[in-house]
């Protein structure tokens, strides 16, 4: 047996250098997930040959810090093998846990992995060392050394993909460390050396020698020089980094400016804190006034309560916040608000903080106060005149009657002159005239009222599963389909809204009624109700025939009260389509219009999935963040 021992100075050498590439490696393993495909390789090759390069630089610091007294060389090929196999086995472990769409788990299929390359390395490189002597190994250390390495690589890597500081980093390097470092010397401890020859260990030539040692500082020195130069390109990658980051705050900030938008954060639990400049500007308040609730001191106090409620409830439910309030800004007057705040979680899914933006929306709701209020003036106004028109048309049309009577006595009167006949048929023309003007002009008076009252109708909302709400109505007009041998179909995959009953089959009637009158004789009818999902919570309806279409210059005119487009010879009197529009427009939707003569019509309807009725309340004060 030959006696062996280790030098301090080379182990404690092999072990920061274990630690130092380990720390490197993890750096630049995490720089992987969230890169372009080249820079990912880029950073993973660095990691790969960081790690590798370091495992099995210790590796070859700690064999030549092993003091034994028999003469010791190294074979190239293994050795060199020895060294692909760290790079290797360590790039597969790390490119694993990077990969697009890995998982926490997918360390306990790395983690073996690299205790295994540790391993392998280690043990191509005994099997490298050449001695004037036998080498054999304890089996049962030789798998303590595995395992070592295993249960070290798969902690380490789980310390690695999971959020943290630096400092938890360097806890996983010096793990990865003291995995790289216990597998080396546990497995050295297995190995028992015989010599071949007697006397050969008195002449102690390799390990105590000058030259193995310089050996040894200038492998670790060059090992050090390489993962320096990689810390060093790590730095600049993250300066690089928090410049973009910085860019991008300032191009944020920028845009909410640009919207009128005064940013603010909470910390996790819902309170401000820290410095919150734009707040301060908008309300002059000091950070210790602003501080955790006191921000709410700012909003009008018909708005306070309800806005701190709803913010703790959203807090409390981990939702996007969506709020309206009045602000007293600095100057001290009251501004309205939209907010909208999220929270920003952190990759183990905890709330890190929450992100908010008061946009000024005060211009917006003055301009909507004035613009209901010159709509309530419009609709007082027409009911107004279509009532003052009623009262002489009323009384046109009693003395046209007392006329007709006294038809029969003037023409007795005129019998026997010569032009009694001419005057009686020119009073009859005349008659039937004014009969005629008088029955359009009512027609026109209860149009004008039915749009009026219309504006003040009560929507009362309830849900409505569409398919079989829409069926119903195509069911009530079949017998108008058959008899223009038209085919009408109801998607059965509609969805259910929650509207105002009457006003949707309104609508829908009028839409389905109208492309009955106006298909085309030459072809077969055909009438589609479909529907697709709408951006904003809301559905987009479509009725499309292969009627006779519409000429594109008429599009819009078919909206306006009174006017009709195409050939006259169908009845109506031109208020379909505008009462249409008007029914649309109060269950807050939208209706579009797509046509093609020859072709075909499609209307399309945009309406809220939610509550679509005209009996909008002020919006609810609004509610902004903290208690």
């Amino acid at each position: 047996m030959v006696p062996t021992g280790y030098n301090p100075a080379l182990v404690a050498l092999s072990i920061a250098i274990a630690v130092f590439a380990s720390y490197t490696a993890l750096d630049l393993g995490g720089r992987v997930r969230g890169a372009v495909p080249t820079a990912r390789l880029v950073w993973l090759g660095g990691a790969a040959l960081a790690m590798g390069g370091g495992i099995w630089s210790m590796h070859f610091v700690g064999m030549l810090a092993f003091e034994m007294g028999l003469p010791a060389t190294y074979h190239l090929g293994l050795t060199v093998l020895s060294f692909a196999i760290a790079v290797g086995f360590t790039g597969a472990a790390l490119g694993y846990v990077a990969r697009d769409g890995a998982r926490d788990r997918d360390v306990l299929v790395a983690g073996p992995l690299m205790g295994l390359g540790v391993a392998a390395m280690h043990y191509t490189g005994m099997a490298a060392m050449q001695v004037h002597g036998n080498l054999a190994f304890s089996s049962g250390i030789v798998i303590l050394s595995v395992a070592i390495a295993i249960v070290a690589a798969t902690a380490a890597l789980w310390l690695t993909v999971r959020p943290g500081s630096p400092w938890q980093r360097l806890g996983a390097a010096c793990l990865m460390g003291a995995a790289v470092a216990g597998m080396h010397y546990t497995g050295m401890a297995a190995a028992t050396v015989t010599a071949e020859e007697a006397g050969a260990h008195a002449a102690h030539i390799a390990a105590t020698s000058v030259d193995q040692q310089n050996l040894a500082l200038a492998v670790a020195g060059a090992t050090f020089v390489i993962l320096f130069l990689a810390i060093l390109a790590a730095s600049i990658d993250q300066q690089r980094i928090g410049g973009e980051l910085r860019a991008s705050e300032e191009r944020f900030r920028a845009a909410v400016q640009a919207v009128r938008g005064v940013l603010w954060t909470n910390d996790p639990t819902g309170r401000m804190t820290g410095e919150q400049p734009g707040w301060a500007a908008l309300t002059g308040q000091t950070r210790a006034e602003y501080q955790g609730y006191g921000w709410a001191e700012a909003v009008h106090p018909d708005d306070r309560q309800s806005s701190i409620d709803e913010w703790n409830r959203t807090v409390a439910e981990r939702r996007t916040f969506i709020h309206e309030h009045r602000v007293r800004a600095k100057d001290g007057t009251w501004r309205h608000f939209a907010i909208r705040a999220i929270p920003v979680l952190d990759e183990g899914g905890s709330i890190r903080e929450w992100v908010g933006v008061h946009t000024d929306i005060t211009e917006q709701r003055e301009a909507e106060a004035e613009l209901r209020e010159s709509n309530e003036e419009i609709q007082r106004y027409a009911y107004i005149v279509s009532h003052d028109l009623r009262a002489p048309l009323v009384n046109v049309m009693g003395f046209t009657s007392e006329l007709q009577e006294t038809r029969a006595d003037i023409r007795a009167a005129l019998q026997g002159h010569p032009q009694a006949e001419r005057i009686d048929t020119d009073m009859g023309e005349a008659l039937g005239f004014i009969g005629a003007a008088i029955t359009k002009m009512e027609g026109l008076i209860a149009a004008i009222l039915k749009l009026s009252r219309e504006g003040r109708r009560r929507f009362d909302a309830e849900p409505l599963d569409m398919s079989i709400f829409l069926q119903g109505i195509v069911d009530a007009q079949r017998h108008q389909a058959e008899r223009k041998g038209a085919r009408v179909s109801v998607a059965s995959d509609l969805p259910t809204i929650t509207a105002d009953r009457l006003a949707v089959e309104q609508i829908f009637g009028n839409l389905i009624d109208n492309a009955l009158k106006y298909l085309d004789p030459a072809r077969p009818g055909l009438i589609e109700i479909a529907a697709r999902p709408a951006p904003g919570n809301r559905v987009r309806f479509t009725v499309a025939d292969n009627g006779r279409g519409i000429a594109e210059r008429d599009h819009a005119r078919v909206f306006e009260l009174f006017r009709r487009s195409g050939q006259q010879d169908q009845p109506g009197d031109g208020i379909g389509l505008a009462h249409v529009k008007a029914l649309v427009r109060a269950l807050d939707g939208r209706i579009e219009l797509a046509s093609k003569l020859g072709t075909g019509t499609t209307f399309t309807v945009t309406l809220p999935r939610g509550t679509a009725t005209a009996n909008r309340p002020e919006p609810p004060a609004t509610r902004l963040a903290a208690e």
